[in-house]
């Protein structure tokens, strides 16, 4: 029977962990437990970068990265930073499991220049969308001016910041609660799950649904194991990573509404305003930036 070593970067409570053990169970299933997965997860074998070259090199079979880091290797995948790209999440759901979505994942094998990445894709698990929270309210998007807002390290992200006149200030996410606390930083961005599991609803008692953006989770395996399988082991691999995406993203809409219902319990503020108005900013800034490029 073959092994497959599968990795991530989260706790074994999480949806994607949760997912991953779907997924890992299915191929079992299928395959007559011709095919096993061995998960590795809370970062055991390093970090969602570290998993992308080493599934290049062929030393891990599948794992599960954001598909911001797999912009570094594959660039086309940096549409997914751009913000206020979807209008909602069946909007979002609705193209990935299009032609569109699914040919980004085929496509992950080419970086683009012809050359190949070194993996290719088997599915996207949900990762909410992101939204901002902070110190004190964040209604519209003047209340972020002058405002020190923690991103990923990510260009996007900080020009993002830089159109609503806040300050970005890219950080680990380990040091995201200290800098709240002393006045560091005014406010961060991630998803509720998030914002509930690492307890920063004890510092920030504002959160905003904007949805700036929405980041899938993808389930990429390494070209060199994938070469080797036979048609069917590649299909049971296919089929049990869409049945785990299904599982997946169900699980996530739960655990977003709990979270919200324990942000709400912890005194937290939630603020709804109309996302256009956000989006709206972001776009003349671009078209700003367009045109003083034009200009020089």
């Amino acid at each position: 029977s073959r092994k497959i070593k599968v990795a991530h970067t989260l706790p074994v409570d999480h949806p994607v962990h949760l997912g991953i053990e779907h997924f890992s169970k299915r191929v079992s299933e299928l395959s007559g437990a011709k095919m096993t997965c061995q998960i590795f997860p809370n970062g055991q074998l390093g970090k969602e970068t570290a998993y992308l070259e080493k599934l290049q090199s062929g030393s891990l079979d599948i794992a599960k990265t954001s598909a911001a880091p797999i912009a570094s290797f594959v660039p086309r995948m940096e549409v997914f930073s751009f913000p206020y790209l979807f209008r909602d999440r069946s909007h979002y759901w609705s193209v990935l499991d299009a032609d569109i979505g699914r040919g980004l994942l085929n496509k992950l094998s080419d970086r683009g220049d012809g050359k190949p990445s070194g993996f290719r894709g088997l599915c996207y698990y949900d990762a909410g969308s992101r939204n901002f929270y902070s110190v004190d309210p964040v209604k519209l998007p003047a209340d972020l001016q002058g405002k020190v807002v923690r991103v990923m390290q990510d260009p996007v992200a900080i020009s993002m910041m830089e159109s609503f006149g806040a300050t970005a200030k890219p950080m680990g996410a380990t040091e995201i609660y200290g800098a709240l606390q002393r006045g560091n930083i005014n406010g961060a961005e991630n998803n509720p799950p998030t914002f509930v599991a690492q307890q920063h609803y004890e510092v920030c008692k504002n959160f905003t649904f904007d949805h700036h953006s929405r980041i899938p989770d993808v389930l990429s395996i390494s070209s060199s194991l994938w070469d080797e399988l036979s048609e069917q082991e590649q299909n049971w691999l296919l089929t049990a990573a869409h049945e785990s995406s299904l599982y997946q993203r169900q699980l996530w809409q739960q655990r977003s509404d709990e979270a919200v219902k324990i942000m709400e319990n912890e005194g937290v503020t939630i603020h709804r305003p109309n996302p256009q108005l956000f989006k709206d900013l972001v776009e003349r800034s671009e078209q700003g930036e367009m045109n003083s490029e034009v200009e020089s």
